[in-house]
Protein backbone atom coordinates (compact mmCIF):
# COMPACT_ATOMS: atom_id res chain seq x y z
CA UNK A 1 0.00 0.00 0.00
CA UNK A 2 1.32 3.25 -0.66
CA UNK A 3 0.38 5.25 2.08
CA UNK A 4 1.36 8.42 0.28
CA UNK A 5 -1.12 7.90 -2.63
CA UNK A 6 -3.96 7.05 -0.43
CA UNK A 7 -3.10 10.25 2.09
CA UNK A 8 -3.59 12.56 -1.02
CA UNK A 9 -6.55 10.85 -2.11
CA UNK A 10 -8.24 11.05 0.97
CA UNK A 11 -7.32 14.72 1.43
CA UNK A 12 -8.88 15.32 -1.86
CA UNK A 13 -11.48 13.06 -1.20
CA UNK A 14 -12.36 14.77 1.80
CA UNK A 15 -12.11 18.61 0.83
CA UNK A 16 -14.49 17.42 -2.00
CA UNK A 17 -17.38 16.31 0.87
CA UNK A 18 -16.85 20.14 2.15
CA UNK A 19 -15.61 18.23 5.53
CA UNK A 20 -12.47 19.29 7.99
CA UNK A 21 -10.53 16.97 9.22
CA UNK A 22 -12.66 16.93 12.43
CA UNK A 23 -15.38 16.29 10.88
CA UNK A 24 -14.13 13.13 8.78
CA UNK A 25 -12.43 12.13 12.59
CA UNK A 26 -15.65 12.64 14.36
CA UNK A 27 -17.74 10.38 11.44
CA UNK A 28 -14.56 7.61 12.13
CA UNK A 29 -14.44 7.53 16.09
CA UNK A 30 -10.33 8.85 15.51
CA UNK A 31 -8.93 11.68 16.54
CA UNK A 32 -7.98 14.48 13.73
CA UNK A 33 -4.31 14.02 14.31
CA UNK A 34 -5.21 10.37 12.59
CA UNK A 35 -6.79 11.64 9.88
CA UNK A 36 -3.54 14.45 9.60
CA UNK A 37 -1.22 11.50 9.69
CA UNK A 38 -3.08 9.70 6.70
CA UNK A 39 -2.82 12.81 4.56
CA UNK A 40 0.55 12.99 4.99
CA UNK A 41 1.46 9.91 3.97
CA UNK A 42 3.01 8.67 7.67
CA UNK A 43 0.30 5.46 7.80
CA UNK A 44 -2.84 4.35 6.72
CA UNK A 45 -6.24 3.56 8.28
CA UNK A 46 -6.56 0.39 10.08
CA UNK A 47 -8.11 -2.12 8.44
CA UNK A 48 -11.57 -1.56 10.41
CA UNK A 49 -12.04 1.75 9.24
CA UNK A 50 -12.09 1.20 5.34
CA UNK A 51 -15.48 0.37 4.91
CA UNK A 52 -17.07 3.62 6.62
CA UNK A 53 -14.28 5.86 5.08
CA UNK A 54 -15.16 4.38 1.78
CA UNK A 55 -19.03 5.17 2.51
CA UNK A 56 -18.05 8.51 3.97
CA UNK A 57 -16.10 9.77 1.39
CA UNK A 58 -18.59 8.04 -1.31
CA UNK A 59 -15.83 6.16 -3.08
CA UNK A 60 -14.84 2.23 -3.58
CA UNK A 61 -13.06 0.89 -1.24
CA UNK A 62 -10.76 -0.53 -3.55
CA UNK A 63 -10.27 2.45 -5.49
CA UNK A 64 -9.47 4.13 -1.75
CA UNK A 65 -7.07 1.59 -1.32
CA UNK A 66 -5.40 2.00 -4.69
CA UNK A 67 -4.68 5.49 -3.83
CA UNK A 68 -7.07 6.37 -7.07
CA UNK A 69 -9.76 6.68 -8.59
CA UNK A 70 -10.11 5.16 -11.90
CA UNK A 71 -11.76 7.61 -14.52
CA UNK A 72 -14.54 6.17 -17.15
CA UNK A 73 -14.48 8.20 -20.22
CA UNK A 74 -16.82 10.82 -21.15
CA UNK A 75 -20.34 8.95 -22.28
CA UNK A 76 -20.08 10.32 -26.15
CA UNK A 77 -24.11 9.96 -25.99
CA UNK A 78 -24.51 7.13 -27.96
CA UNK A 79 -27.40 4.93 -26.39
CA UNK A 80 -26.96 2.19 -28.91
CA UNK A 81 -23.44 1.42 -26.24
CA UNK A 82 -26.23 0.26 -23.60
CA UNK A 83 -24.70 -2.65 -21.53
CA UNK A 84 -26.36 -4.27 -18.72
CA UNK A 85 -25.29 -5.42 -15.24
CA UNK A 86 -27.48 -7.53 -13.04
CA UNK A 87 -25.98 -8.03 -9.73
CA UNK A 88 -26.18 -11.81 -9.02
CA UNK A 89 -26.49 -11.16 -4.73
CA UNK A 90 -29.39 -9.06 -4.69
CA UNK A 91 -30.58 -8.86 -8.24
CA UNK A 92 -30.21 -5.07 -9.07
CA UNK A 93 -30.53 -4.58 -12.55
CA UNK A 94 -28.24 -1.43 -14.01
CA UNK A 95 -26.95 -0.02 -16.96
CA UNK A 96 -24.60 1.95 -18.60
CA UNK A 97 -24.73 3.95 -22.08
CA UNK A 98 -20.28 3.08 -22.56
CA UNK A 99 -18.30 1.56 -20.49
CA UNK A 100 -18.68 2.13 -16.51
CA UNK A 101 -17.27 0.44 -13.49
CA UNK A 102 -19.87 -0.33 -11.50
CA UNK A 103 -20.98 -2.14 -8.10
CA UNK A 104 -23.33 -3.63 -6.67
CA UNK A 105 -23.18 -5.47 -2.94
CA UNK A 106 -19.73 -4.02 -2.70
CA UNK A 107 -19.04 -6.17 -5.62
CA UNK A 108 -17.60 -5.17 -9.44
CA UNK A 109 -19.93 -5.96 -11.56
CA UNK A 110 -19.62 -6.83 -15.04
CA UNK A 111 -21.61 -6.30 -18.26
CA UNK A 112 -23.96 -9.59 -19.69
CA UNK A 113 -22.58 -10.38 -22.99
CA UNK A 114 -25.75 -11.33 -25.29
CA UNK A 115 -25.53 -15.03 -26.40
CA UNK A 116 -27.80 -16.75 -29.05
CA UNK A 117 -28.14 -20.12 -27.03
CA UNK A 118 -31.61 -21.01 -25.74
CA UNK A 119 -32.82 -17.53 -27.12
CA UNK A 120 -36.76 -17.61 -26.84
CA UNK A 121 -39.09 -16.87 -29.32
CA UNK A 122 -40.30 -13.42 -29.49
CA UNK A 123 -43.73 -11.74 -31.41
CA UNK A 124 -44.46 -7.99 -31.60
CA UNK A 125 -47.53 -6.52 -32.59
CA UNK A 126 -49.19 -3.38 -32.55
CA UNK A 127 -52.39 -2.46 -29.68
CA UNK A 128 -53.37 0.76 -29.54
CA UNK A 129 -50.93 2.78 -29.15
CA UNK A 130 -48.48 -0.12 -27.33
CA UNK A 131 -45.94 -2.08 -28.80
CA UNK A 132 -47.12 -6.03 -27.22
CA UNK A 133 -44.55 -7.88 -26.94
CA UNK A 134 -45.03 -11.76 -26.01
CA UNK A 135 -41.87 -14.38 -25.89
CA UNK A 136 -42.01 -18.44 -25.48
CA UNK A 137 -39.93 -18.50 -22.05
CA UNK A 138 -41.43 -20.17 -18.69
CA UNK A 139 -41.98 -17.58 -16.03
CA UNK A 140 -41.16 -20.38 -13.23
CA UNK A 141 -40.65 -19.54 -9.46
CA UNK A 142 -36.67 -21.20 -10.68
CA UNK A 143 -36.59 -20.04 -14.20
CA UNK A 144 -37.99 -17.06 -15.68
CA UNK A 145 -36.98 -13.84 -17.04
CA UNK A 146 -35.81 -10.91 -15.16
CA UNK A 147 -36.03 -7.57 -17.68
CA UNK A 148 -36.67 -6.42 -21.06
CA UNK A 149 -35.80 -3.44 -22.04
CA UNK A 150 -36.39 -1.73 -25.49
CA UNK A 151 -33.62 0.69 -26.72
CA UNK A 152 -33.72 3.40 -29.05
CA UNK A 153 -31.46 5.69 -30.29
CA UNK A 154 -32.38 8.09 -27.77
CA UNK A 155 -34.36 6.49 -25.21
CA UNK A 156 -34.41 2.99 -23.09
CA UNK A 157 -37.48 1.54 -21.71
CA UNK A 158 -36.95 -0.77 -18.83
CA UNK A 159 -39.62 -3.53 -17.68
CA UNK A 160 -38.97 -5.66 -14.42
CA UNK A 161 -39.95 -8.80 -15.14
CA UNK A 162 -41.09 -11.18 -12.07
CA UNK A 163 -41.88 -15.29 -11.89
CA UNK A 164 -45.65 -16.62 -12.74
CA UNK A 165 -46.56 -13.23 -14.54
CA UNK A 166 -47.56 -13.27 -17.87
CA UNK A 167 -44.99 -14.39 -20.47
CA UNK A 168 -45.78 -10.89 -22.01
CA UNK A 169 -44.24 -7.07 -21.76
CA UNK A 170 -45.45 -3.49 -23.29
CA UNK A 171 -44.08 -0.35 -24.35
CA UNK A 172 -45.20 2.60 -26.09
CA UNK A 173 -45.31 2.50 -29.53
CA UNK A 174 -42.19 2.41 -30.98
CA UNK A 175 -40.55 2.09 -34.42
CA UNK A 176 -36.95 0.95 -34.56
CA UNK A 177 -35.23 -0.29 -31.74
CA UNK A 178 -33.89 -3.41 -29.86
CA UNK A 179 -35.27 -5.54 -27.58
CA UNK A 180 -33.14 -6.95 -25.15
CA UNK A 181 -34.37 -9.91 -22.50
CA UNK A 182 -32.25 -11.22 -19.71
CA UNK A 183 -32.72 -15.03 -18.33
CA UNK A 184 -30.91 -15.38 -15.01
CA UNK A 185 -30.20 -19.24 -16.21
CA UNK A 186 -29.41 -18.40 -20.33
CA UNK A 187 -28.16 -15.01 -19.95
CA UNK A 188 -29.13 -11.92 -22.08
CA UNK A 189 -30.71 -12.13 -25.99
CA UNK A 190 -30.69 -9.66 -28.05
CA UNK A 191 -33.37 -8.86 -31.15
CA UNK A 192 -33.43 -6.89 -33.83
CA UNK A 193 -35.34 -5.17 -36.32
CA UNK A 194 -39.03 -6.60 -34.77
CA UNK A 195 -40.55 -3.64 -36.55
Amino acid sequence: MDCAKIGRLIAGLRREKGLTQQNLADALGVSNKTISKWECGLGCPDLSLWNDLSVILGVDMADLMEGEIRKNRPDTGNIRRVRFYVCPHCGNILFSTSNASLSCCGRRLEPLIPTAENAPAVQAREIDLSTYITFDHPMEKTHALTFAAWVRYDTVYLRRLYPEQESAVSFPLLRGGTLYLYCGCHGLHVYENLF
